[in-house]
């Protein structure tokens, strides 16, 4: 038994059992705002804060998008107080940020003819859409993927999970050459599969080089629109997409087959 000392001057006896009881309680106290903390912070990095937190990321930079229009730099030109390979480098650097901002590329693409050429352009022209693929496949598979992996039930979103997941690299390289799949939806798809990243920066390189010289070479050329070099890449955008449609106009009538 313990004493402990009372008003009266005389001491009083305290079991241990409830010494140890104060000693706990005194030792809580300071614990709790930490268990708080603690608890906020799991909230806040849960899988669905992090997808919350990626739709208001790419909402609020598609909204700065509409309200800058970069569409104007069609017709204002780049700032002069750059040139060469730097104005070059710059705007590989916007057109990344651009895609992650759903900017469609065909018109990223004819603006970096129109602005570099035909050369220069579509050095740029790669470089910012392996970028923006990069960032918004980061985004994806740091924000999205815990929270989108589990709603993976449909037999079509399994199918694409598995073929990304296993033939990463040969999968996305045709889902880039083939020009029925949307940039952004492919970038997430895969972000959300078990891609590795080094493959899916490789495929889109590759697979993203005809569709976007064509179009940079249209931009390129469209002050000459009776030139070669514009009919050719005017052919070059035009029969892949029809024969997108075709393909996907036989496999809905197979699909109905069965």
């Amino acid at each position: 038994m313990l004493d402990a000392t009372t008003r009266s001057g005389g001491t009083a006896t305290v079991s241990p059992r409830a010494a140890a009881e104060l000693a706990v309680a005194t030792a809580a106290g300071p614990v709790a705002p930490a268990g708080f903390a603690a608890r906020v912070t799991r909230v806040l990095l849960s899988p669905w804060s992090r997808l919350s937190l990626l739709v208001a990321l790419l909402a609020s930079a598609a909204t700065t998008v509409v309200l800058f229009q970069p569409q104007q730099l069609l017709t204002d030109g780049w700032p002069p107080q750059l040139g060469g390979a730097a104005a070059a480098l710059a705007y590989a650097v916007a057109y990344g940020l651009c895609t992650v901002a759903f900017v469609p590329r065909p018109l990223l693409n004819l603006a970096a003819g129109a602005l570099f050429g035909s050369q220069l352009g579509l050095a740029s022209a790669l470089a910012g859409t392996v970028l923006g693929a990069g960032i918004a496949f980061c985004l994806g598979r740091v924000l999205g993927q815990e929270a989108l992996r589990p709603l993976l039930r449909g037999k079509w979103l399994k199918a694409a999970d598995g073929q990304l997941s296993r033939h990463g690299f040969r999968s996305m390289l045709a889902a880039r050459l083939f020009p029925g799949v949307p940039f952004a939806a492919a970038n997430y798809c895969a972000a959300v599969s078990r891609m590795g990243l080094l493959p899916f920066l490789l495929a889109t390189g590759l697979g993203s080089i005809p569709n976007t010289a064509a179009y940079v070479v249209a931009g390129a050329r469209a002050s000459t629109p009776t030139s070669p070099a514009f009919l050719i890449a005017l052919a070059c955008i035009a029969l892949p997409g029809l024969a997108g449609v075709v393909v996907a106009w036989r496999k809905r009538h197979r699909l109905r087959g069965h």
